[in-house]
């Protein structure tokens, strides 16, 4: 049994920086991509960023050059680094464990940030 769980989310000021980080509980052998994802009030959640087994990369071009994804296999998380933060960027935010034909979701973390 994969359960995710995220951290880190908070409110801060516009410009500002937050780092978030998911924990996994259980093996993430097979892992075939974990991604962070948002869903602002009256929004479909979208994708923001997404870390493949190899180690690549990609990300949303609304968050491309201020937003870094990380992978810790030793730790079972996954991180990611958000700075530059915009007003826009409130939402709240979940991580993804894709593994075979199925997915895992956290419960999410709310980021607010002020204008």
């Amino acid at each position: 049994q994969v359960q995710l769980a995220e951290s880190g989310g908070g409110l801060v000021q516009a410009g500002g920086s937050l780092r978030l980080s998911c924990a996994v509980t259980g093996s993430i052998f097979g892992t075939n991509y974990m991604g962070w994802y948002r869903q602002a009030p009256g929004e479909q959640r979208e994708l923001v960023a997404v870390i493949v087994s190899g180690g690549s990369t990609n990300y949303a071009d609304s968050v491309k050059g201020r937003f870094t994804i990380s992978r810790d296999n030793a730790k079972n998380s996954m991180h990611l680094q958000m700075n530059s933060l915009k007003p826009e960027d409130t939402a709240v935010y979940y991580c993804r464990l894709h593994r075979g034909t199925i997915d895992y979701w956290g419960q999410g973390t709310q980021v607010t940030v002020s204008s």
